[in-house]
């Protein structure tokens, strides 16, 4: 069976998720975290994607973004990608793949999953038992939201400054959400429409969505085609 094309538009937040190879290392140093953070600040701009948030793991990375166009998120991570590539490898005096194919996406319904998706990415070094609270992890956009430091590559989004009318207010309320988890359904929701490439939200949202491609945005029956109400 031919390989779907990856469910990309514009003007959606997307959950990617990239791996090393065979679960490999993708990182080696400090100074490697801070590569791929420039990197992914250099392209984000350079093909006009607004990246939500991030968590850079040792073996792979998520990240919550919106492209301005149907090109701007390939671009930008096929450039990040193959540039990463030729610095990890020159540090390394190493050669050959570091990436376990390509990156895994799909796009998530805004008001239902955009502030459960950057809780889940915050909390990914939490459910490794990499640092006790997200707060102490310092390769997330965790710290941005919580008023710890300013990090240039985070745009955030509408969702956040409605959480409150003040900074002080919107990041106690983000603390807060984070803080108290969400759910396992949540988490396994958001994992496996990403990694899976079917779209993630209620079904209007669904049925809204696949007017907008050709691509089907979720698993049909076996043999047939995926039937969407008009």
């Amino acid at each position: 069976m031919a390989r779907l094309p990856r469910l990309t538009l514009p003007g959606y937040p997307h959950h990617v998720i990239q791996r090393g190879n065979n679960r490999q290392a993708i990182f080696a140093s400090a100074a490697d975290y801070q590569m791929l953070l420039d990197l992914l600040d250099e392209n984000a701009r350079k093909f006009g994607v607004a990246i939500h948030a991030y968590v850079l793991m040792s073996n792979h990375f998520h990240l919550l973004a919106t492209p301005q166009t149907a090109e701007g998120l390939p671009q930008m991570m096929q450039a990040v990608g193959r540039r990463y590539v030729r610095y990890f490898n020159d540090a390394q005096k190493r050669s050959g793949t570091l990436w376990e194919g390509r990156y895994k996406s799909t796009l998530i319904q805004t008001d239902r999953y955009l502030l459960a998706c950057m809780a889940y990415i915050d909390l990914n070094p939490v459910r490794a038992a990499l640092v006790p609270h997200a707060r102490d992890y310092p390769w997330s956009s965790h710290g941005h939201y919580t008023g710890q430091h300013i990090d240039k590559l985070i745009t955030p989004h509408a969702l956040f400054w409605a959480l409150g009318n003040t900074p002080f207010a919107r990041e106690a309320a983000y603390a807060e959400l984070v803080q108290s988890d969400i759910s396992s359904v949540q988490q396994a929701a958001l994992t496996d429409s990403a990694l899976r490439g079917w779209a993630l939200g209620d079904p209007d949202f669904v049925a809204d969505l696949q007017k907008r491609t050709q691509r089907r945005v979720v698993k049909g029956s076996a043999g047939r085609p995926v039937s969407v109400k008009k």
